[in-house]
């Protein structure tokens, strides 16, 4: 049940460009972003932090990583959600 779910296997329609860039909304978009960019930066402040042994360089390379990444992913995902190819 939960492959249909993340796969859509369940469903036989095809959806059009146009249906799918209408239901991912920017603000889809951005929750995406940011769940994912903690994820990502608690990985390199630990990294980071192993590296270096230093907590704050930790956490200081980590808040500069969070803004840039997250802010690169969101466009990123707005670029691809015009790309045909694939849907």
């Amino acid at each position: 049940m939960i492959d249909q779910v993340l796969t859509n296997s369940g469903q036989n329609d095809k959806t059009t460009y146009k249906t799918d860039a209408a239901k991912e909304k920017p603000l889809r978009s951005v929750v995406k972003s940011i769940s994912w960019r903690l994820i990502g930066t608690l990985d390199t402040i630990l990294i980071s932090w192993l590296i270096t042994g230093q907590l704050k360089l930790a956490f200081s390379i980590g808040s500069i990583e969070l803004v840039t990444k997250m802010v690169l992913y969101f466009f990123h995902e707005r670029i691809w959600n015009r790309i045909k190819w694939g849907k």
